[in-house]
């Protein structure tokens, strides 16, 4: 039976720090690491250099980044243009909710996982602060399990196939603290949706998360 250290898992690394954490969750699980970074069309995506770093700091055995532009199939203000205003974690559908990103991005990581003889996904959901993104839920991670087990080569040779999200019912402050246990280096972190050449914005649904979750910590962000 094979032990912790021999299971290999892909990890969708968005250079944020949500997936910066959880990967080093993953290295600490003894998983041994495919990274896969989507270049979707995002206009936030100086996330993808943070991700780079990472990758290298966590000492994954290959890095993926795949040109994947949902700008013309999607709707969102992350790729079509539209504004990102505060909307609040909780208030609905958010501005920056694109349409089924997650599913897109599990499909593509599902794929590599079949690839590379891969059981695990692991990704940065958090459930406690996603409550407008429907594709960012346990029932969606069991359900989209089950397509994985049903529609692959290695499901129906009865290999296993889980979605892994270590953060999912953590706060943002045992989130920063966790990471931090973890040896995360939050300068090579990236969070805000609308930068500016000076850094981030510090007014998105994103920057004001991460500054609660410094804030609760009782620990300084290194971006501010």
């Amino acid at each position: 039976m094979a032990t912790n250290a021999a299971v290999k898992a892909v990890l969708l690394l968005s250079g944020g720090m949500d997936s910066a954490i959880t990967g080093a969750a993953a290295r600490a699980r003894g998983r041994r690491l495919v990274s896969l970074s989507l270049h979707y069309g995002q206009r936030h995506a100086r996330e993808l250099k943070a991700a780079r770093w990472q990758a290298r700091a966590l000492g994954v055995e290959r890095h993926i980044e795949l040109k994947l532009p949902l700008g013309p199939i999607a709707s969102g203000a992350l790729v079509d243009g539209g504004a990102i205003r505060q909307s609040g974690v909780k208030a609905g559908k958010p501005a920056t909710y694109v349409s089924f990103r997650n599913g897109v991005f599990l499909a593509a990581a599902a794929s590599l996982a079949e690839s590379v003889g891969a059981g695990e996904v692991w990704g940065g959901w958090c459930f406690t602060d996603q409550a407008g993104y429907p594709d960012c839920t346990p029932g969606f991670f069991r359900a989209f399990e089950r397509a994985v087990r049903a529609g692959t080569w290695a499901g129906r040779e009865g290999r296993a196939f889980k979605i892994v999200a270590p953060l999912g019912r953590l706060g943002k402050a045992a989130s920063v603290r966790l990471g931090l246990r973890l040896g995360v280096d939050y300068r090579h972190t990236w969070t805000c949706y609308q930068p500016s050449s000076q850094g981030p914005c510090g007014r998105c649904d994103a920057c004001r998360l991460r500054a609660q979750g410094f804030a609760e910590a009782r620990l300084k962000d290194p971006l501010e």
